[in-house]
């Protein structure tokens, strides 16, 4: 099958990119579908990318009324250079615990929950071994609900549905 329809295959009406991660929710098939002059349901580039980048999110929804988990932001390359720096600033910031996660994944992939000095470096370790930018966030005890958007010009939401991790935080297993 052809994406036009041309060649005698059939022709796509609409794509439902229900793709998880890297690639399904960060822009990139949104823009493909886009070049391809496909229509599809959900997000378009701009508002995949902005939601899967957790740094560039967290600065687009400062806004004066609107509270947000205070973090902190490192580039692989600084913590590889000067690691006791960035754990010097990162505590003068928070009190232990903090999550540590990679900026532009989704989900829990790379993420650390962090209790204590000793657990830092290796958090910061592995959140670098999944992006170039580095998130640490101070930890919050918190209820997490979600709710879904549907529609356009006349949006409506969903009715709220609530995470209940079963461990210590939400986190995909594979």
């Amino acid at each position: 099958m052809r994406l036009d329809g041309s060649g005698g295959g059939q022709r796509l009406d609409v794509v439902f990119p229900v793709m998880h991660g890297t690639f399904g929710e960060d822009g990139t098939i949104q823009g493909l579908l886009d070049l391809a002059g496909l229509p599809f349901v959900g997000a378009g580039v701009l508002g995949s990318a902005i939601g899967m980048d957790k740094d560039v999110r967290s600065d687009c929804c400062r806004w004066p009324r609107f509270q947000w988990c205070p973090g902190s932001r490192c580039h692989r390359a600084d913590w590889e250079k000067a690691p006791k720096d960035i754990q010097r600033s990162v505590e003068r910031k928070f009190k232990y615990p903090v999550f540590v996660k990679p900026a532009t994944l989704g989900s829990s992939v790379g993420m650390t929950k962090v209790h204590s000095r000793e657990e830092l470096a290796p958090a910061l370790n592995l959140a670098s071994e999944f992006a170039m930018k580095i998130l640490v966030e101070r930890a919050m005890v918190a209820r997490e609900i979600e709710v879904a958007v549907l529609g356009n010009s006349e949006p409506a939401a969903s009715i709220p549905g609530e995470i209940v991790p079963h461990r210590e935080f939400y986190e995909l297993r594979g």
